[in-house]
């Protein structure tokens, strides 16, 4: 019994992990004119963070320098900024922009935008071909308040696939997340439902907003106010049959966007609020 006891404490402990607040290492503030960035990729070669804003806001996307000035702003000519809410790259540096934010869970028009890598040099560019999608489990727009699982704000390309992690908007949030796979082709593709997971019941700290996967494919990070998710020792893309940990990072604001910097340096930005965020920051995962 007292073994079963330690084991069930190491696992709990596993879980829940605090990394020190110094962890979180502010590197500049974003510029005035990005109030509401909504994802962050991250080009090492260049060292070039490329960003975009949500609803409301303008069809383009900015890539910031290590101080955080801008280098260059793009318009994708033939795309439309419904509501942007995050931004991938695959391995060959091509760029995607997930217009799928669905706050009512009403949108029957969810796409993702390719930009080419040759694209990005370009200030007026062209995206190469649109995703289109919807989700087979919703089959009212909107569904009931229990059921408003559908808007997704958190998403990376693996292995010519899409993976996106929703952000549960129902009453009586427990913290479930549903993850669908999307093929990376153009055209409409169907959403495929391949599991989901909790995180915690509390909305303000568990809520999701941004997703990303280390270059070696050995680590996915899912972003909230106020901690990460990590995922490891999965198979396949079974992300959330690995070890999933909770981890503090002991500051609370509206982090929005995350990247893998490497395959152990994490990228994450925030809006500003009330004076509070509106910056870069680094972390490490130990």
């Amino acid at each position: 019994m007292r073994k079963f006891f330690l084991l069930a404490v190491s696992i709990v402990l596993l879980a829940c992990q605090q990394q020190s607040g110094n962890d979180l290492k502010t590197l500049f503030s974003l510029p005035k004119k990005l109030k509401e960035v909504s994802g962050i990729t991250y080009f090492p070669k260049s060292n070039l963070i490329y960003t975009l804003e949500d609803s409301g806001n303008a069809n383009k996307i900015y890539a910031l320098n290590a101080e955080g000035k801008i280098n260059k702003t793009i318009t994708v000519t033939n795309a439309t900024n419904v509501d942007w809410e995050d931004i991938t790259k695959d391995q060959a540096g091509n760029i995607y922009i997930g217009d799928f934010g669905n706050n009512d869970n009403k949108r029957k028009d969810l796409c993702i935008y390719k930009l080419a890598k040759n694209e990005l040099n370009k200030e007026n560019a062209v995206s190469e071909y649109k995703i289109s999608f919807s989700y087979p489990e919703q089959t009212e727009f909107p569904p009931k308040k229990k059921e408003l699982f559908f808007d997704v704000e958190s998403f990376f390309e693996y292995q010519n696939n899409f993976y996106l992690f929703t952000k549960n908007r129902s009453k009586g949030f427990d913290g479930t997340v549903f993850i669908y796979k999307i093929p990376n082709a153009a055209g409409t593709q169907k959403a495929t439902k391949i599991g989901e997971f909790k995180t915690c019941a509390n909305y303000n700290h568990c809520v999701l907003t941004s997703a990303t996967i280390s270059p070696d494919g050995k680590k996915v990070v899912l972003l909230s106010h106020d901690k990460i998710v990590l995922f490891k020792g999965f198979k396949g893309d079974l992300f959330h049959k690995g070890s999933q940990t909770e981890i503090e990072l002991n500051d609370f604001s509206q982090k929005e966007a995350i990247v893998f910097k490497d395959n152990t340096t994490l990228l994450i930005a925030d809006e500003k609020t009330n004076k509070v965020g509106g910056k870069v920051y680094e972390f490490k995962l130990k």
